[in-house]
């Protein structure tokens, strides 16, 4: 089991990451909101980690801090849930705003989500109650928009570049080709960086 990891930052494109562990490059998924609080490329950083062995692939999932991975590993219990449906939910809203959902039975924000239909978000709603019941988020927590936009965050992508990066990002992401374009048009700004664009794209959608 691989459970963390700290080393180099070599490439950022979101989702996905390359960090070097003592000469050793690992390929890494992380939601975005643990993708956007890590350093540019070239920093190190320290990311907690989840392990799936399937027949066709070794894959790592990434969290900056072990209460997502925790409540990562509780979705992917959920039935329906797998690890890319996980990380979408977990793209979509920080762990904290997830457990609001589900106290407040906030179906409408979870069907927001690509790939969360009514039913998936009913079910989600009935199952993590009670895994999350000790979470100990105050009971008038409000529920934010679903993704903060962060002011200091690093640029890493050519301008050239950034549109085409955002709309990849997306449909990783699960949303449609047509989706992906039309969230990114609406939101471009000149001189945003890919991130910029995800963001906005994101709470556009939201």
């Amino acid at each position: 089991m691989i459970g963390r990891l700290r080393g180099i930052l070599l490439e950022k494109q979101a989702p996905d990451l390359l960090i070097e562990v003592a000469g050793v490059g690992y390929e890494v998924q992380l939601p975005l909101t643990s993708f956007y609080q890590l350093p540019a490329p070239g920093a190190e950083a320290v990311i907690y980690t989840h392990f799936v062995v399937r027949e066709d692939a070794q894959l790592l999932y990434g969290f900056v801090n072990q209460t997502e991975r925790a409540l990562f590993r509780q979705l992917i219990k959920a039935n329906g849930v797998g690890p890319k449906l996980a990380l979408t939910i977990l793209s979509g809203m920080t762990a904290q705003q997830f457990v609001r959902c589900v106290q407040l039975d906030d179906v409408s924000s979870l069907i927001k989500l690509p790939g969360v239909g009514k039913k998936t978000a009913e079910r989600l709603v009935v199952e993590m109650r009670d895994r999350l019941k000790d979470w100990g988020i105050a009971p008038n927590t409000p529920l934010s928009d679903a993704l903060q936009l962060q002011d200091d965050e690093a640029v890493f992508s050519l301008p050239q570049s950034a549109e085409q990066d955002a709309v990849s990002a997306l449909l990783s992401l699960g949303y449609s080709q047509l989706q992906a374009d039309k969230a990114v048009r609406a939101v471009k700004q000149p001189d945003m960086s890919s991130e910029q664009l995800i963001k906005a794209a994101l709470r556009s959608m939201m």
